[in-house]
């Protein structure tokens, strides 16, 4: 079970941090010396503890390799982060590098989806994560396709009080403009590539190193212009109040 901190945040043992995000003991600890996730904090009995900052990193992670960056790749990327990202930020990241459509997605049981989840979940529970694309319902009873990153940013949004009709409405948004950028920026970079690297080793070895960095451009600029809309509606928000 896992463990609270003093502000009731739920802190995780590494074998529950590895259980949450559906990886090995040894992938946790081999992430962990290549600097790629902060150490955990030390709690009593010198036992390691980590929390939801690890969690949504691992999750980054995994969905960058996923992408086929490689770890040097993925620590440059990384490096660039923002310092003091919260976990939610971190889930941002994960969310835009990611495909709406779980195409690595894993078969699994109510059972193992709940302990991923790390807590119950009722049938509107699935409803809605499902909405996410964080998961689909299986051929059989109790089975379900589950796109592991996702999950973890699915579950977190279980407790706002928004609706799966809403969460498919931006999920259509997200995907149609998510593409037309893709397209323009494809062929923005198709073109400058052609005329710096014309053999196609040359243009994998430059879209390799590319590609990192218009991901992270794409989800600093939207983190950016989605504070700025927000802070507007809070501020019409408090003049009509």
């Amino acid at each position: 079970m896992a463990a609270e901190t003093e502000s009731g945040e739920a802190t995780l043992t590494v074998d529950e941090l590895a259980a949450r995000a559906g990886v090995t003991v040894r992938t946790v600890r081999f992430y962990s010396t290549r600097g790629l996730l902060p150490p955990p904090e030390i709690g009593p009995r010198r036992v390691g503890r980590y929390g939801p900052g690890h969690l949504s990193r691992l999750a980054l992670i995994e969905e960058l390799q996923h992408q086929g960056l490689t770890l040097a790749a993925i620590e440059r990327y990384l490096n660039r982060l923002p310092d003091g990202l919260s976990p939610q930020d971190l889930a941002i990241h994960r969310a835009l590098v990611a495909s709406w459509t779980p195409d690595g997605a894993e078969e699994t049981t109510r059972e193992e989806l709940e302990r991923r989840a790390g807590r119950a979940l009722t049938e509107e529970d699935i409803d809605r994560l499902a909405a996410m694309n964080a998961l689909q319902r299986g051929g059989t009873a109790g089975s379900y396709l589950v796109d592991p990153g996702l999950l973890h940013l699915g579950v977190r949004l279980l407790d706002v009080p928004v609706s799966p009709e809403a969460i498919l409405a931006a999920r259509t948004v997200l995907v149609e403009h998510a593409r037309a950028t893709a397209r323009e920026l494809s062929r923005l970079f198709r073109d400058e590539v052609e005329t710096r690297a014309p053999d196609v080793a040359a243009m994998k070895s430059l879209s390799a190193h590319v590609q990192p960095l218009v991901i992270q451009a794409l989800v600093t600029a939207f983190q950016r212009s989605l504070n700025e809309e927000l802070h507007a509606a809070y501020e019409d928000a408090s003049r009509s109040a």
